[in-house]
């Protein structure tokens, strides 16, 4: 899709958008679309942009899943998710509903935020700050600070809660396509299904097939420094790194039921393969042992993008 194509479908339905960069190199900005990023290369959308995702809007009923890159809290799921406030799993209508604002902007950088109350499993809420401070560097690289920022007057100690940044960046995918990272021992979880028969160990890389042939989730530990999207038929290669935390750990990310406890094994990275041609690499900030006010979890998260 190119640019033009996905400013002029946001019009249409009545999205509001903030576009920063240049057709060279930029990122369009979905106000209302849960503040996700859709990151443009060369005139061309590179990111998985879902239409009817855009034209119509979330309910109870059914998710719409508009594409780009998207800030979410994580856990998904066990008892400290934010998934299953209800018993089953939906994405909080403050996430699909929030209002995100441009506090600041430049050509090349600008920031966007909005106030998002959440829910976990145990039904404790958090009022917090969702915000991203996006810029764009010269050799085509994204470099976002994710952040959330606890609004809330009660303190939280250990084994309270979790709560992390969590970033979900999606694309088209298909025959050929793959995710490699560094082969490390005992770094490598499954989160669904086994995955075994996607992947395989070439030299010091592991090599992940996101083809849609399976739906799988694997989770990629602390020891795994950057994850790389590989679709020769789209031309294209996407490297992520994230900073490690700051005062804080890696968490369980997992989407597991809301009476279970989550693993104590941290997730830095993650691969997600669906059955309807699509993909995620995903990248996890982490959490603190206590949430008290004011208390901002982040992670600067860089997304290198190449064409041909």
């Amino acid at each position: 899709m190119k640019l033009d194509e996905l400013l002029s479908l946001l019009d249409r339905s009545h999205r509001r958008h903030h576009f920063a960069g240049t057709d060279a190199f930029g990122v369009v900005c979905g106000l209302d679309l849960e503040g996700r990023l859709f990151t443009v290369v060369g005139g061309e959308v590179v990111s998985r942009v879902h239409p009817d995702a855009i034209r119509n809007f979330s309910t109870r009923h059914k998710y719409q899943n508009p594409g780009g890159d998207v800030l979410w809290p994580a856990p998904e799921g066990t008892r400290f998710g934010y998934e299953y406030a209800t018993g089953a799993w939906r994405v909080p209508p403050s996430i699909t509903g929030a209002r995100y604002l441009v506090v600041e902007d430049h050509p090349s950088a600008c920031t966007i935020e909005a106030e998002i109350d959440l829910i976990n499993s145990a039904g404790k809420g958090l009022p917090c700050l969702f915000k991203r401070e996006i810029r764009l560097e010269p050799d085509t690289t994204l470099a976002v600070v994710e952040s959330i920022t606890y609004l809330g007057a009660a303190s939280f100690g250990k084994g309270e809660f979790l709560l992390a940044p969590w970033s979900l960046c999606q694309f088209d995918s298909g025959a050929g396509a793959e995710v490699v990272f560094p082969n490390l021992p005992d770094s490598v979880r499954d989160l669904y299904d086994p995955s075994d028969a996607q992947r395989r160990v070439e030299g010091t890389l592991c090599r992940t097939k996101t083809d849609g042939a399976q739906r799988y989730q694997i989770a990629l530990a602390a020891g795994v420094d950057f994850i790389e999207y590989r679709y020769p038929a789209a031309h294209l290669t996407v490297r992520r790194t994230a900073s490690l935390p700051k005062g804080g750990a890696f968490i369980d990310i997992a989407d597991a039921p809301p009476n279970a406890e989550p693993s104590k094994e941290g997730v830095r990275f993650s691969v997600y393969s669906d059955l309807s041609g699509f993909m995620e690499i995903e990248a996890v900030g982490g959490c603190g042992e206590t949430l008290r006010p004011q208390d901002r979890l982040s992670v600067e998260i860089r997304t290198q993008f190449k064409r041909g």
